[in-house]
């Protein structure tokens, strides 16, 4: 067996890794290793359950703090999350592609264009883990370009040893995990206050209707998605509008934003 100076180098890195699993700065350390391989330009290590996401480490904002749009996506934005959605409906561990999670129609939503983009930039890449209790740990990787399908290869083939750090370092943890799951937030009961005036509540099904297409699907995947023809999404959709008084899916994200605040 012959191994080259760029195996020894990985292998000698993952020692170090080992090393550090119970040391603060062991997320900043894993993604250094990547980058090398596999550069990026953000990143995030959280924890995806039925509540809000738990954050581990993340890359700084331009000024060295916390990035206020991130903020943002902690409050609520998540929801509308492909990644975050995907976890939810069909759990499971491996890595994941934006186009492998993304609805057909997620790069003309209003949370790509005024939150994606410019947080996460274009492409992104996700670590999975799937833990017990319906919780998943994820290491996402953001760029302003997009994978090629050569990085895409070479992360997965560095996939083991990444999910197998990725899961002992959670017994380093505890702090984090030990906190109760913060609660997800309402927005659906924010939208719900804004009709109870005109005495005209939203049903289950337009509130369901709406957060998926503000996530990005088409009326056709609404409907497989609901088990209902496309016809009756765009029923749906027609008297959500109505009743909030809106006249396009701009007007519904900006009620979204406002269930945040």
């Amino acid at each position: 067996m012959n191994l080259t100076l760029q195996d020894l180098a990985w292998h000698r890195s993952v020692g170090h890794l080992v090393e550090t699993l119970d040391k603060p700065g062991f997320w900043l350390a894993l993604v250094r290793l990547l980058d090398q391989y596999v550069p990026f330009d953000s990143w995030v290590a959280l924890l995806f359950s039925n509540g809000r996401p738990q954050v581990f480490a993340e890359c700084p904002g331009e000024d060295g703090g916390p990035d206020p749009l991130f903020q943002d996506y902690l409050k609520g934005l998540y929801l509308l999350d492909p990644f975050y959605i995907a976890s939810r409906e069909a759990p499971g561990s491996g890595l994941f592609q934006l186009a492998d999670v993304a609805p057909e129609c997620f790069e003309q939503t209003d949370y790509y264009q005024r939150y994606f983009r410019l947080n996460v930039v274009a492409d992104e890449v996700q670590f999975n883990v799937q833990l017990e209790k319906e919780r998943t740990l994820c290491l996402s990787l953001g760029t302003k370009g997009r994978f090629s399908a050569e990085q895409i290869t070479l992360l997965d083939l560095l996939r083991p040893w990444v999910a197998g750090l990725m899961r002992q370092r959670m017994t380093f943890e505890r702090e984090l995990l030990e906190q109760a799951t913060p609660p997800a937030p309402r927005w659906q009961s924010r939208l719900e206050e804004t009709v109870e005036a005109l005495q005209t509540p939203l049903t289950a099904r337009e509130l369901e209707v709406g957060r998926l297409m503000l996530s990005g699907c088409s009326s056709k995947e609404i409907a497989r998605k609901l088990a209902i023809s496309a016809e009756t999404v765009k029923v749906h959709r027609k008297h959500m509008y109505s009743k909030l008084g809106i006249k396009s899916q701009s007007e519904l994200f900006s009620l979204f934003l406002q269930a945040q605040s």
